[in-house]
């Protein structure tokens, strides 16, 4: 879920590629950028905030994460991305998880992009894929 639209523009068209290889269901949900509802989740649902505050995880830490979650029988991982002031106290409060993509400052439709490729390059970890390198 993200605040905002992201139209059509080249992160929309990097959004879209990376989404389309990840061989899990995935729905992207855009809202606006205040109000709005959020769908109900369903049971066993795991909420992680893209937040400055977050946790900077490498990508073989990330897909480890995600792979015990699917194998402990987590339904849903719901990743959220805040507008622009990001997320208040009470959200982060909520969250299963923060993460961070670094500690600079990235545009909402950039970390969309970001988020995209990381959830492809998780998946293709678990599933052995030359995708990722370990260097």
């Amino acid at each position: 879920m993200a605040r905002g639209r992201i139209g059509r523009s080249p992160e929309a068209e990097l959004v879209d590629r990376y989404m389309k290889r990840i061989g899990w269901p995935t729905k992207i949900t855009e809202l606006p950028d205040t109000g709005g509802r959020i769908p109900d989740a369903p049971p066993q649902t795991r909420r992680v905030l893209l937040d400055e505050r977050g946790e900077v995880m490498a990508s073989l830490a990330f897909a480890q994460l995600l792979g015990r979650w699917r194998d402990d029988g987590v339904r849903e991982a719901r990743f959220m991305i805040g507008a622009a002031d990001g997320f208040d106290d009470a959200a982060r409060g909520e969250a299963d998880l923060l993460i961070s993509f670094g500690r600079a400052t990235w545009p909402h439709l950039l970390a969309r992009a970001m988020l995209a490729e990381q959830l492809f390059r998780a998946t293709s970890i678990l599933a052995n894929h030359p995708y990722h390198r370990e260097g």
